[in-house]
Order: structure tokens, then sequence, then C-alpha cells
């Protein structure tokens, strides 16, 4: 399919960390943006955010993604759609909680984008390494993922344990059906509309499903006050800011959503990507045709939460030293690392250092308040 290169773009979620970055790259490139929302208050600060924009922004509310006909409104007019709402539950009790809303929210985008084929030319789908990755837990080597894999451990785990699954395993569970929900429902309209014939048997617009690892970086979705800001950059400032990393043994060898999020094991680096260069990325897979098609990781560089703590401390004499004893980082391992070829080569992506992402950042907590 072309690239898609101007008009209007549905971008699900908007108020959220990741989409409000992507919706400002993309009016900065001269998009039009409706973003989707909850409610008409989480709405209020984006209209505010972008004022500057006229009517280049606008809000849809929609108020319950898991129904079959939930972003029909929304969808109607555009030219792409970036999906990028999606629960995120670790502790789910039932695993349906996260599953159910994060697989019907993708099969709801795709039905609304299967309507209004005649307009819309692409549709990107915000998914995960978790539905990538086997967990390092299970493995007794390290190893490079690429987007051939798939997490099938946390699908089997789940579908054994049930309730009693640990709530990373449910997340990445929901994470994996959701991203095979989007390939198939795909598939299947593809199959079914050259079946039929009609305008010319072709779809009219093809699927790009992009994966990243943990996001760090500057915030620049609504968050009044240190108790709304939330995700994995409250992850980030809890750990370097506040230097709490919630007590948990460094030897713990236990898989749960804490350790696992944290990457806690002081023998081992990780990999992020800067919040910038993801929602960048989004817009990049709009804009190259060679996208189409594509399941595509994209992630940056390697870190330990003791380099994230020694670049902050040469910015601020505020940030407390981790108490937990680090490893050198010569002798680090790294139990799960990503081949980001094909992203580089068909995107074309480039990543922020580790240095740059923790200047911004504090620059970020500084204006606000919190350092």
């Amino acid at each position: 399919m072309p690239a898609v290169t101007s008009g209007r773009v549905l971008v699900t979620g908007a108020n959220g960390y990741i989409a409000v970055w992507v919706v400002r790259y993309l009016l900065e490139r001269g998009f039009s943006v409706r973003g989707s929302v909850r409610s008409k208050s989480k709405g209020t600060y984006l209209s505010d955010y972008f004022n500057s924009y006229g009517d280049k922004f606008e809000i849809a509310v929609v108020d319950d993604i898991t129904q079959e006909d939930a972003f029909d409104a929304a969808a109607e007019g555009v030219d792409a759609i970036l999906h990028i709402a999606s629960p995120v539950i670790l502790e789910a009790g039932d695993p349906d909680e996260v599953i159910v809303p994060a697989v019907k929210g993708t099969e709801s985008i795709l039905k609304s984008a299967l309507k209004h084929r005649t307009t819309v030319k692409r549709v990107i789908i915000t998914s995960s390494t978790a539905s990538v990755i086997t967990p390092p837990v299970v493995r007794a080597e390290p190893r490079v993922f690429d987007e051939r894999d798939w997490n099938e451990y946390s699908l089997e785990h789940v579908r054994e344990k049930g309730r009693a699954a640990n709530g990373l395993d449910k997340y990445c569970a929901s994470k994996v059906l959701a991203e095979r929900a989007g390939w198939d429902f795909y598939t299947r309209a593809k199959a079914e509309v050259a079946a039929a014939g009609g305008g010319g048997g072709e779809l009219g617009w093809d699927l790009v499903t992009l994966m990243m690892p943990f996001v760090f970086g500057p915030a620049i979705h609504e968050a009044p006050t240190l108790d709304k800001f939330n995700g994995t950059a409250r992850t980030w400032y809890d750990h370097v800011v506040k230097g709490d990393l919630w007590g948990v043994p460094a030897d713990t060898n236990v898989y749960d959503g804490r350790i696992a999020l944290i990457g806690n094991d002081p023998s081992h680096g990780y990999e992020f990507v800067d919040v910038r260069d993801f929602a960048e990325s989004e817009v990049l897979s709009l804009v190259t045709p060679a996208a189409g098609d594509e399941r595509l990781i994209i992630s940056g560089p390697t870190y330990t939460w003791q380099e994230f703590t020694d670049a902050a401390r040469r910015y601020s004499d505020k940030i407390p030293a981790i108490d937990t004893p680090y490893t050198d980082v010569s002798s680090l391992k790294y139990p799960v690392r990503y081949n980001c070829e094909k992203a580089q080569r068909i995107l074309g992506v480039k990543s922020r250092s580790l240095e740059e992402s923790t200047k911004d950042s504090l620059e970020d907590f500084k204006a606000r308040g919190w350092v």
C-alpha cells in the first residue's frame, strides 16, 4: 500500500503517555488528528495542549472500546488509524479482566476500519515485546528475539493456572492474543473482500504492528500531581529519583510483575526505548510504504538502574545513590535482547542515548517541581 503522508489520522487512547507524543508528532508533520478518549473530561487537557492547531485536532469520546461498533463514528472519514489504547493491568484476578478488553478493543477498531475501507489506508496496532519474549525465568540462557517470535509460555501459563497465574503473564497473554487477533482478522478480511470482488477485490488498507520493551523518557500527557503519574515513566521516577526498588532483594528468584518490570537483578542488563523515539516510529510506520504488513520491534539502548542513576546524578545532586550492590557493567548479562534490524532497515529508526533520555526526564521532573 502507498504511504499515508497527509490527511486525518485517528489515534486511540490519545491521552496516554505514548499517544500524546504521537499526536504531537503527527500535528507537527501537518496531519489532522482525531484523538479518542474514554470521556469528555479526559479530552480537556488535550484540547488545551493542542489548541494552537485549531480544527486540525479534535476529540472523539469512545467510552467502551470492547463494543463491536465502538469506533465506527470515530473512524469515519479518516485516512489511517493508530490503535494505541489497551489496558495495562498487572494485578488482574480473572485473566479475562485484561485479555477481553485487549482482544475486543483490537477487533473493534479493525471492524470499524473494514466498514470505512474506502478511506482508511493503513492501521497500526501498538503491541509490546510482551507478545514476543519467553520470560528469562524459564530459559537457562540469554536469547535474542525478533519479529518471528511469539510468547507461547505466558499463554500456556495462563491457560494452566487461570486466576492463580501471575499478573505479568496475564498481561503478556493479553498482548499476544490481541496482536494475533489483529493479524487473524486482517487475513480473514482480505480473503473475504477478495472473494466478494467488491472494490476490485482489495481490502483498501494494510496492517502494521509495533512492539516495544520498557518505555522511558519525558512526559507531556496530563499528570498534574505525582500521584496521577503512573506507568513506566513513574517506575523510572521511583527507581531513579527516589532510589526505590520496592525493597525486593537483588537475589530474589521470583517471577512476578514487580521484579520482571523493574529488572532488579544486579547482574542483568535490559533494553528500553525513549518515548519520543517510539512515537516517531509510529509516525514513520504510517508514512513509509514498506512498513505495510509488517511486525516491527522498536527498541533502543541497554540499561541498568545503576546506569540511569549514575547519569541522573550528573544532572542533579538530589538523586540518591542506589543502595543495592550492582555489579560492574562489563560483567552484565542480558537475558533478553532484541534484533531490531528490520525496523531500522524499513523505518530508519534512530535511538536517543540513555544519557539524553535521563537528562530530559530530569528536566521534565524539575519543571514539575518533583525533583
